[in-house]
């Protein structure tokens, strides 16, 4: 017996906050029609003007933009610095995984806006510590990714006394932690805490880390304290509650106007090359989630497609089956760097199955290498009994 799906797009049962209603839609669909039929955009960007008016010229910088060089972040920081008129200071972190194609996109949107970037890496010694850990608290290896992202750039807020930043789409277009119908979406510490760090703060994975590991090696990872940002009057929101998000449009506009570039993706059709791009190991996450879940990365652009009339359920359909559930080849590189075997991996995934899914990764096909996974860094520390 299958999943159960939403009556209108792909979604199944087992995707984060899902709900369905009486005629079967799911939540997140029904967020998608009162976005389209309810919000008044033009008095939602007038809102952002004034807002964005009440901060310029105030310091050195008039914002700081989060940016991973994929299609979201590139757009907000091309809509900021063009559209809208504003000085942003770029923060960057790091997760240790940028493709190399990736690298040199981010170098070239830099010059070509003409913007200021602060870049920081983590220690890659803890990095692997905290991907082994999340992996097995959570079936996501990605803990230092989401609080890196996420809370880096609110420490440099405090630091250089720059009170505004500025993310890309609301999480309410995918999920629904957070509706539209709730108003602008404020990306706060209640917002991190509630999906961002899988529930699991710095002072938790210092306990469950052990090792020597101590708090202050994981202070890239520790939201600022709120004290310190109401200190300089911090306000932190998505561009994408004030504007229409449309990751179809704003792919075409940024390739257009920055030269910007897409990419192949493990699991993900080529009509879909815009999409996380950013990430080596894209393709690993997706199939935790394929075993977790049931499903993966094209369900979720297929039924942003259908949302937006672009694409029939039929086709969606279609799209899954050929597509999703394949073991993808950058894996190998994966265990190399955790230093554990794939029947480790599989035994630490299929214990975080989610109820009714079921699945055995032994079973499923592999897909094929990435044309740039020759060119990853291979780590000379990690261990060679698994290799």
């Amino acid at each position: 017996m299958g999943l159960r799906l939403c009556s209108r797009c792909v979604t199944p049962e087992t995707h984060e906050t899902i709900f369905f209603d009486q005629e079967g839609v799911c939540n997140v669909c029904r967020q998608q029609e009162y976005k389209q039929e309810k919000i008044d955009w033009a008095a939602r960007e007038k809102e952002l003007h004034a807002l964005l008016d009440s901060y310029r010229g105030k310091g050195d910088y008039d914002c700081i933009v989060p940016f991973s060089g994929g299609k979201d972040s590139t757009y907000t920081l091309y809509a900021l610095v063009r559209e809208y008129g504003m000085k942003p200071l770029v923060v960057s972190f790091d997760h240790g995984f940028y493709r190399p194609t990736v690298q040199e996109g981010k170098l070239r949107t830099y010059r070509r806006l003409g913007v200021d970037v602060l870049q920081f890496t983590p220690n890659w010694h803890i990095v692997k510590k905290l991907m082994l850990e999340s992996l097995k608290r959570k079936g996501d290896f990605c803990w230092h990714c989401h609080t890196g992202i996420f809370a880096y750039p609110m420490q440099v807020s405090v630091k250089y006394k720059i009170p505004l930043v500025i993310w890309g789409e609301p999480s309410a277009e995918y999920t629904s932690y957070y509706s539209y119908d709730d108003g602008p979406e404020e990306v706060d510490e209640e917002r991190f805490n509630r999906f961002v760090n899988l529930g699991i703060t710095a002072e938790d994975m210092v306990g469950m880390l052990g090792d020597g590991v101590t708090l202050r090696d994981l202070v890239p990872f520790t939201y600022p304290k709120l004290r310190d940002l109401k200190s300089i009057n911090s306000r932190s929101f998505c561009l994408g509650s004030y504007i229409p998000w449309d990751v179809k449009k704003q792919s075409e506009l940024i390739k257009r106007e920055l030269d910007w570039r897409e990419e192949a993706v493990e699991g993900v059709p080529p009509e879909y090359g815009y999409e996380k791009i950013e990430c080596m190991f894209q393709g690993v996450r997706d199939y935790l989630k394929y075993i977790k879940r049931g499903y993966a990365r094209v369900s979720h652009l297929a039924s942003i497609d259908i949302r937006n009339g672009r694409m029939s359920r039929e086709a969606a359909l279609d799209y899954v089956k050929q597509y999703e559930g394949k073991r993808p080849a950058s894996l190998d590189v994966f265990l190399e760097y955790l230093d554990i075997n794939e029947a480790e991996f599989n035994e630490i995934a299929v214990s975080q199955l989610v109820y009714p899914n079921e699945c055995d990764p032994a079973k499923l096909q592999k897909g094929a290498e990435l044309w740039d996974q020759k060119l990853w860094f291979r780590d000379p520390a990690a261990g060679s009994e698994h290799r």
